[in-house]
């Protein structure tokens, strides 16, 4: 065992904090302050210059990217005969917050997240699980690479715990759970056709779902229907449905 990772796990200060990661992570961390940061919610964030807190939203938005591309390129190698709107679904079922969440928890993420504990009650804390996994990823990606952060997300999270083809047969209708909860609520709800920025394919629709006038979330995708669906995938997120 080299010195470093010998001296991290038995003789650092952090030593309990490195074993906690390496059982959850499979491998010992090398820079300590980007996981803390991975799990610290922005409710016990401090504010940093210009506004910004030292919470885990930015690794959360690098981490949606890695975890994306990485899942992408294995749906795309396992279904060489489907099109951009079944890759686009299904991505889609493996990434949601939903998903994301119940994956965390069984990964013991509750153990290690720091947050308020006034959020408990609150809606947000219903995407707090989720929003760590994929700053996590971040995390991994800035301290490893992304050659590492592949192999982690492959062999240690998709193969071990996401069952592709259940998810495959799963239907998850994103638009009929908006719209019951727009119904439910008395809330009017539209989805709009939008026109598509300068250089963009014409065949490319953008739709954007708008719940009482405001925009929740908009998708954009070869087919209208899958376009709506993802955008009230990105609503029911906004309003943790």
């Amino acid at each position: 065992m080299p010195i470093r990772r010998f001296y991290k796990l038995y003789l650092s200060p952090n030593r309990k904090y490195v074993k906690s990661l390496k059982n959850l992570l499979g491998f010992v961390p090398g820079n300590l302050s980007l996981y803390r940061l991975a799990f610290r919610h922005k409710s016990v964030a401090q504010n940093l210059k210009k506004g910004i807190k030292n919470s885990n939203e930015r690794l959360e938005f690098l981490g949606d990217a890695v975890l994306g591309s990485v899942v992408a390129e294995v749906l795309f190698k396992l279904y060489p005969y489907e099109d951009e709107g079944f890759l686009t679904e299904l991505r889609s079922k493996i990434v949601n917050r939903v998903n994301l969440n119940q994956l965390a928890r069984k990964l013991g993420f509750e153990q290690l997240i720091q947050y308020d504990n006034r959020m408990v009650n609150s809606t947000r804390q219903s995407s707090l699980l989720g929003d760590a996994f994929e700053a996590l990823v971040g995390a991994v990606y800035l301290d490893k690479g992304y050659d590492f952060t592949r192999n982690f997300l492959i062999n240690h999270i998709i193969k071990s715990h996401i069952d592709i083809q259940k998810l495959e047969q799963t239907e998850t209708n994103f638009k009929s759970k908006l719209i019951e909860w727009c119904q439910r609520h008395g809330k009017d709800i539209t989805f709009e056709l939008i026109e598509n920025k300068e250089g963009e394919s014409n065949k490319l629709f953008t739709v954007q779902v708008l719940i009482e006038g405001e925009i929740m979330g908009s998708g954009k995708e070869f087919n209208k229907k899958t376009a709506e669906k993802l955008a009230a995938e990105k609503a029911c997120e906004s309003l943790s449905i």
